[in-house]
């Protein structure tokens, strides 16, 4: 499962896991009525694990409270096992503290129960492409986050330890830029007078240059790089 979600032909592949049944049913079928292709569901942390990996869902609509195993440690753990696995969290809960231990553990979004079903099904297909998707006012709690992050002093390394900077184009670094200023793949597209799919190979080329696994990686690195403030 080295393929990215993007190249996959037919609708989004996607998994919902809550411990909740009715909430998982109802969630279920409107992603299935909206055309999405529901390929599992689970109501706890082993067994979202576990039908995770046999399904191959493109992208993981996950709670984060969760018996057997947190919502947080699936997250990590599937991401870990398939870095292309695109994870929206769910959650009833807009504390700090949640919002970035689901990203931290590689959740590409955040969006709170509260949000309509419409709001729902626009944040799995844009999670499906690899946008970062917020409930309004945790996208700026993230970027914040990332910024005291890449403040603080970097660990001492040798010579010998530092990797060598991996070449960016200029194209590609225009559009890391871009990224790093919280634009979404179509405001760059129109920015740069360039069609979405070749934004998303420019981010796709430079995720595998650097290393990272997804956007908000792709993100962070940027900005502790200053390319935000340019």
């Amino acid at each position: 499962m080295t393929d990215s979600n993007e190249d996959r032909p037919g609708p989004i592949r996607v998994m919902v896991v809550d411990d909740h049944p009715m909430w998982r049913d109802a969630v279920a079928r409107d992603l299935d009525q909206a055309g999405f292709d529901v390929v599992a569901t689970a109501g706890d942390g082993e067994q979202a694990v576990r039908r995770a990996k046999a399904a191959a869902p493109d992208v993981l609509v996950l709670d984060l409270n969760l018996p057997a195993k947190p919502g947080v440690q699936v997250c990590k753990e599937l991401v870990a096992a398939n870095p292309a696995l695109r994870v929206l969290v769910l959650s009833a809960s807009g504390e700090h503290a949640d919002v970035l231990e689901a990203v931290k553990s590689g959740a590409t979004g955040y969006l709170l129960k509260s949000a309509s079903t419409e709001e729902l099904l626009d944040a799995v297909r844009r999670t499906a492409v690899g946008d970062p998707v917020f409930t309004p006012g945790l996208a700026g709690l993230v970027l914040g986050e990332y910024r005291r992050l890449a403040s603080e002093p970097a660990p001492a390394t040798t010579d010998t330890d530092r990797p060598k900077a991996p070449q960016l184009t200029e194209r590609e670094t225009e559009v890391l830029r871009l990224v790093a200023k919280g634009l979404s793949y179509k405001q760059i597209a129109e920015r740069l007078v360039i069609s979405h799919r070749t934004v998303q190979n420019h981010v796709q080329n430079t995720l595998g240059k650097l290393q990272l696994h997804n956007r908000v990686e792709l993100v962070r690195y940027a900005i502790e790089r200053g390319l935000d403030d340019e």
